[in-house]
């Protein structure tokens, strides 16, 4: 394990959880690994302790940080009129709660993207009195007209890419589904700003679709969820907000080095959220590709790593994967910083109980990333009306997530099924369902606990 630290960048460190003896002709090697950044977000910015401060902590330094907010304007957003005042409240909420010196703009999404604050394809640098203007022109925001989501988010990445800053984020609102532009033109604005600024996505009340808002924050590496009730926009918005504040580092990749012969057959953030990575990999070199992982403040990940390795013979061992986290320069004139690493192994052995022994780490997010699968599948047989199978998928969630400990998604399962007994699964599906509560599930599926260490 390898730390690196320096100004206004965490401290980073990489932990291998695995079981590394393979039996003769074993060729899987399962790991998780354990990513944990320290001293950023808690630090404002400033430099860490016992470094010496940096050309970037400098006055008239670039913003570290760049934000915009994209809130629905469609006519559905009057519907009830609370909502749209609600929207208003909490986008004020979130502009509070800026850094100040960080830039920001407004966006308004209907079928068309405006952005409101503070205009002409700018951004302004928040202090008390452009925070004072943007309020003012949010409390001139009316509902009317279309959804198109690709649109603000191809405007929202005009507004960060002209920004001089490390963090670029937007956060989404929305109350509907995307019928102003064909899905085709939603996936390629989110092929096009991926990569280059993070995205949380919310849908407020239960007319949006649920597909929609999480492909965007799985697409931008952000985060998604229901807000049922507009009155609780104000106190969700703050806290987005607040968490892209104590962001002090983006565009950090997790890069896999394999040896000749080695494959991998999957990469998966697997805590604090599902999130397959296998297919965004990048190519460093012949033997190394990089994985998005997004921005980081003071926290921890995990990342599930699968690899196949060539069969050897009992006593063998070798190096099946060197994980590092990397943070290429922003210039692209030097090489990338390497602020962490770790190794995965496979030993070839005869002792039929060290070979057989299941990791619990791997065991544990094995189960979690299974439990977000068939909670997908049994909704998904639910609403075509295939019960038996909702019925059998829902119950192995149940199972699933009793097993596991996951109590929050045990509970919003038990609002859609009847549970007979957690332990083998047995469940009855309900006769009526709220809406809400087949949406929060749905919306809330991909998160997962922490393995009890």
């Amino acid at each position: 394990m390898a730390n690196f630290s320096k100004s206004n960048v965490p401290q980073f460190s990489v932990e291998v959880y695995q079981n590394e003896f393979l039996p003769e002709g074993g060729r899987e090697v399962n790991a998780i690994v354990t990513v944990t950044s320290t001293g950023g977000g808690t630090t404002g910015g400033v430099p860490l302790p016992g470094t010496a401060p940096s050309a970037a902590d400098a006055p008239g330094r670039p913003a570290d940080a760049a934000v915009v907010l994209m809130v629905d304007c469609s006519g559905s957003m009057d519907y009830p009129p609370t909502k749209m005042r609600n929207a208003r409240d909490a986008t004020a909420a979130a502009v509070d709660t800026l850094r100040e010196g960080t830039r920001f703009a407004v966006v308004a999404g209907t079928h068309v993207a405006k952005d409101i604050y503070p205009g002409n394809g700018r951004l302004a640098v928040a202090d008390a009195g452009t925070k004072a203007q943007a309020k003012e022109a949010l409390r001139r925001l009316s509902a009317g007209g279309g959804t198109a989501i690709g649109s603000w988010l191809r405007l929202a990445d005009r507004l960060l890419g002209a920004a001089d800053a490390g963090i670029r984020h937007g956060i989404l609102l929305t109350d509907g589904r995307n019928e102003h532009e064909a899905p085709e033109e939603l996936r390629a604005a989110l092929d096009a700003c991926a990569g280059r600024f993070t995205c949380d996505a919310r849908g407020v009340g239960t007319d949006w679709d649920v597909k929609e808002v999480t492909s965007v924050a799985s697409a931008l590496l952000g985060t998604a969820d229901i807000v049922a009730d507009p009155s609780h926009l104000a106190a969700d918005f703050t806290r987005m907000m607040e968490n892209a504040m104590g962001k002090e580092v983006a565009d950090v990749a997790l890069r896999l080095w394999t040896p000749v012969g080695v494959e991998i057959r999957f990469v998966k953030q697997v805590a604090p959220t599902v999130e397959d990575l296998t297919g965004r990999r990048t190519e460093a070199s012949p033997r190394a590709g990089d994985y998005p992982t997004g921005s980081w403040g003071d926290e921890s990940r995990d990342y599930h790593v699968c690899v196949r390795v060539p069969e050897a013979g009992i006593g063998r061992e070798m190096l099946a994967a060197r994980a590092s986290l990397i943070l290429p320069d922003p210039t692209g004139a030097a090489a990338p910083q390497v602020l962490s690493q770790g190794l995965v192994r496979a030993v070839w052995t005869d002792d039929m109980v060290a070979s057989t022994s299941i990791n619990p780490q791997v065991a544990h997010y094995t189960g979690q990333a299974e439990l977000a699968q068939v909670i997908q599948q049994g909704l998904d047989a639910r609403k075509s009306g295939d019960f038996d199978g909702a019925t059998a998928k829902l119950g192995r969630a149940v199972q699933l997530a009793s097993a596991s400990g996951n109590e929050e998604t045990a509970k919003l399962l038990s609002k859609v099924v009847d549970v007979v007994d957690a332990a083998t699964g047995t469940v009855r599906l309900k006769a009526k369902v709220a809406e809400v509560d087949e949406m929060t599930l749905e919306t809330r599926s991909t998160k997962t606990v922490r393995v009890k260490k």
